[in-house]
């Protein structure tokens, strides 16, 4: 179980559940176990990069130990929200494949790199290559599920994720499988696969990063106090677990709790700085609307557009961070720019819904219609999506479609977004 979470660096930019990873202390000579899915606050992950370093001086041809270090260089670069990262992992995992061309171990480490840097193309192709030298390899069979969910080819990941099942069943392949089924609308299936996977989770890293899928699940649809519950139960688990800390200001801004909610991002920010938890906190002091709070959200969305900056120097595709977080916060047309650019390498739910937006904030509310719909077609249940298309249909004059898509988003999720909630409200007082 050990071998896939660091992969999902994905999930941040919005584009899928936020998979978390474990990490638990282990001897260097168990160093692949050394990061695991859970555990993302306790620092362990830290003192095993120390203690990997410390064995690499003293034995600089282990190919497998510099394989684990880029692996969790990718993972501390996610944990810490540090794109920095990034390069250490690359030159780590060139160093095993110098020593030993073409094991799987570092192969596969080079698709949870790529996929970090959201280049989906690559994780697919270095986790193909690692799964030809070893067809049970779990990372490279996660790998390989993400890879084909981020470039939108959701039949092929569907496959993929029975695939991995049958090879390697677990934690980290029933979270995917899950994902994968959530994409195309079957979400009780999703629930079932998730369920089945906390039963089968013993440590507390496991225990909270599938309670953290559930309550992310049950949030999607408006279950605030289920999603309360799953988050409780992770953090019973690991008290410092971000998703968690994450998701459940979320839903405690939904459920009317909104001082709750922001001092609970305020802790997950100065930890994990990164465009979605910031674009939450910067949009929930807004929604506040106290002395200084518009100051306050200036801040955050100012710290969305350093990281992206940091991002992009350290090899990582940005484009949709930009979007999604510049077409509500910051120049539009930039937002419109990056949408385009990443539509263009790839037609997911998530960048068809990037897309659709930056262009109807740019006026272009014809060319967005098309792209609102395809985000919605999939089944996908996402308030977000829902409302982005109901905005568009009412300004392209689909008055009876846009009041439905309004209407379905507020639903399914009322509490979706601290804004995007109040306007899709005011949009439709103002339809009738």
């Amino acid at each position: 179980m050990a071998g896939c979470a660091v992969l999902l660096a994905v999930a941040l930019t919005g584009g899928a559940i936020a998979f978390g990873a474990a990490r638990e202390p282990v001897p260097v000579a168990a160093a692949s176990s050394a990061v695991d899915p859970g555990l993302l606050g306790s620092g362990n992950l830290d003192a095993s990069i120390a203690a990997l370093q410390a064995h690499l001086r003293s034995q600089p041809r282990d190919h497998d130990g510099w394989a684990t270090l880029g692996l969790a260089y990718v993972e501390q670069a996610r944990t810490k929200g540090d794109p920095a990262r990034y390069p250490q992992a690359e030159k780590a995992l060139r160093r095993s494949l110098a020593l030993a061309p073409g094991n799987d171990q570092a192969l596969a480490g080079r698709a949870a790199l790529a996929a970090a840097r959201h280049d989906f193309t690559d994780a697919l192709t270095y986790a193909d290559r690692a799964l030809r030298q070893n067809p049970y390899s779990e990372r490279a069979l996660c790998s390989r599920v993400d890879a084909l969910v981020e470039l939108g080819r959701y039949a092929d990941a569907a496959r993929a994720a029975a695939t991995a099942d049958a090879r390697k069943p677990g934690v980290p392949v029933f979270t995917r499988y899950a994902y994968v089924r959530e994409l195309r609308g079957d979400v009780p299936t999703a629930r079932r696969v998730l369920e089945q996977a906390a039963g089968g989770a013993t440590s507390p890293g496991d225990v909270a990063y599938v309670a953290a899928q559930l309550g992310q699940l049950a949030w999607n649809q408006g279950d605030y106090k289920a999603a309360l519950g799953h988050y409780a139960r992770a953090l019973a688990a690991d008290e410092n677990y971000l998703p968690a800390l994450e998701g459940r200001a979320r839903a405690q801004a939904a459920s009317g709790r909104r001082d709750e909610a922001i001092k609970g991002l305020e802790t997950v920010v100065a930890r994990y700085p990164l465009p979605g938890p910031l674009v939450e906190l910067g949009e929930l002091y807004e929604a506040r609307g106290a002395a200084g709070d518009r100051a306050r959200a200036r801040d955050q969305y100012a710290l969305v557009d350093a990281w992206i900056a940091l991002a992009r120097a350290n090899g990582v595709d940005a484009d949709l961070d930009t979007a999604l977080a510049a077409a509500d916060h910051g120049d539009r047309a930039a937002a419109l720019r990056a949408a385009r650019a990443e539509w263009s390498r790839r037609h997911t739910v998530h960048t068809a819904d990037a897309l659709a937006w930056a262009l109807h904030v740019n006026g272009h509310d014809r060319e967005a219609l098309g792209y609102a719909r395809r985000a919605t077609a999939t089944g996908y249940r996402n308030a977000a999506f829902l409302y982005h298309r109901g905005m568009i249909e009412l300004a392209t004059g689909h008055g009876k479609d846009g009041r439905a898509s309004l209407r379905a988003a507020l639903r399914l999720n009322p509490g979706f977004s601290p804004l995007g909630a109040a306007k899709a409200r005011a949009a439709l007082g103002a339809a009738r």
